[in-house]
């Protein structure tokens, strides 16, 4: 679950005060005790993440991972013995941990009182007055915590506590004020997209950071089988930053150490590879519920088809355990060190042995100039890898928002030409079995004409780019 809160500090003498137009229920107060778990050198602390056991809670281990929004952090409790974490949230942090044992490295005991903060009808947010104790030192601090209401809310409590003396904490966390951690996090972030004018090094710093953020940002989502809010799974952004970087490793392999560049974009390749079969399946049972209503006017048998989703849920699952082995591998340790390093520093080669990058858009265009309607999927697929290319490569370099877009377009009609090719023939495999030859024949010919759409659509986007030029 998402958490979204603010921190405060308080004089001794601070009273909460009323907050227009809300309600403040009080609650038991609970004296709590947190045993917190890190690395030797506080990997979690310093990437504003935590790992705890905290006695009171009906699910004592919790983790606390930082997510892109300031204030909000995701929260997952398990059960467990104390002394010992457990094996799942262990591998929820390996992208911070990178494999380094983890101990406890603070004990903080609390008293805390809350508040329910209500409009009448439902607690939209909460407040907790706590006074910690750790080591020698004691501080107070206020917690307003979103509940059941708009983010706005904060807001206006954060009015009303500024206004009685409140003053915003400058810590993230209360084991990072304990333990007075400043230092940086281990992965360095991207920062702000550097212009087209700048070095060819700034640039490339710049894209290998961001790939290796979504591929770090995703991987606790997958280890729990979530969906991201906007309908997409971590297993598809997982496996597109993992293309990305390797593709934008390949772009500028020129200005790039050699043995470093082909060791990373070997790993990334086998990572890749290890989610292919997840996101195969993912996208051909979603493929297969939309291609059989294409038309409604001609239904499909509908036991049928979903005697085709129950084998795919099948190698869906398999695949799914597959990549979830790999990833607790200590070859995917060791690429999450490798990832970490990249961002904080890229090995360039010698200015006297590097080369020009290579042409992404010059080898695309001359792949289309000898691309036809009756060329095999095989040829427009390697076509739609060059488009990717292009634009990964555009993208890293700053290009407009015209270029991109128009070569996000053919990224778009040239994967629904490859979905399209792959859904078909597993669909024809399914003939195999006389009970759902029928249907399956049925899937196979929409598909087909979906193909066939396809490169049509790409040929007038692509007249129109080169129109345009």
């Amino acid at each position: 679950m998402l958490e979204e809160e603010r921190k405060y500090g308080v004089p001794s003498s601070f009273g909460l005060p009323r907050i227009k137009g809300f309600k403040a229920v009080p609650k038991t107060a609970k004296r709590l005790e947190a045993s917190y778990y890190d690395t030797e050198d506080l990997r979690l602390t310093r990437a504003g993440a935590s790992l705890r056991y905290r006695t009171g809670d009906e699910l004592p281990w919790t983790v606390k991972l930082a997510t892109d929004l300031p204030g909000v952090r995701q929260e997952i409790s398990r059960a467990g013995s104390r002394g010992r974490p457990p094996a799942e949230l262990v591998r929820l942090v390996t992208t911070l941990t990178r494999g380094a044992p983890l101990h406890k490295v603070a004990l903080l005991r609390t008293e805390r009182q809350r508040w329910d903060i209500s409009d009448g009808h439902r607690v939209v947010a909460e407040i907790a007055d706590d006074i910690v104790t750790s080591g020698g030192q004691t501080f107070r601090e206020l917690e307003a915590e979103l509940k059941d209401g708009p983010p706005e809310i904060l807001s206006t409590v954060e009015r009303a506590l500024l206004k009685a003396g409140a003053t915003p904490s400058d810590w993230s966390s209360k084991i990072a004020r304990v333990l007075n951690v400043i230092e940086p996090p281990d992965v360095v972030p991207p920062g702000e997209q550097p212009g087209s004018s700048a070095p060819a090094e700034a640039l490339v710093t710049w894209a290998i950071r961001t790939h290796v953020r979504r591929i770090f940002a995703h991987d606790p989502l997958l280890r729990l089988n979530e969906t991201l809010p906007n309908g997409d799974t971590p297993v598809h952004q997982l496996r597109v930053g993992a293309r990305r970087l390797r593709s934008a490793l390949r772009s500028f392999a020129p200005l790039l150490a050699k043995a470093w560049t082909s060791q990373l974009r070997d790993e990334l390749s086998w990572f890749a590879g290890v989610l292919g079969a997840a996101r195969d399946t993912e996208v051909l049972r979603a493929r297969l519920r939309t291609t059989a209503a294409l038309d409604p006017l001609a239904p499909l048998d509908q036991a049928t088809v979903e005697a085709i989703d129950a084998e795919l849920t099948k190698r869906q699952a398999k695949a799914l355990s597959i990549a979830s082995k790999a990833m607790r591998s200590e070859r995917y340790v060791q690429l999450t060190a490798l990832l970490t390093e990249a961002t904080q520093s890229v090995p360039f080669a010698k200015p006297s042995k590097r080369k020009s990058p290579k042409d992404a858009a010059g080898d695309l265009v001359r792949a289309v100039a000898g691309l036809t309607a009756e060329a095999p999927d095989e040829t427009w697929h390697q076509v739609r890898i060059l488009v990717k290319r292009a634009r990964y490569t555009a993208e890293a370099a700053g290009a407009s928002r015209d270029n991109l877009k128009s070569l996000a377009r053919l990224q778009d009609l040239l994967g629904e030409h490859q979905d399209a090719a792959v859904a078909a023939e597993v669909w024809l495999s399914f003939r195999r079995d006389p009970a759902m030859a029928v249907t399956a024949g049925r899937l196979f010919e929409r598909e087909r004409a979906l193909v066939r759409q396809a490169r049509e659509g790409f040929s007038r986007a692509w007249q129109e780019l080169s129109e345009a030029s």
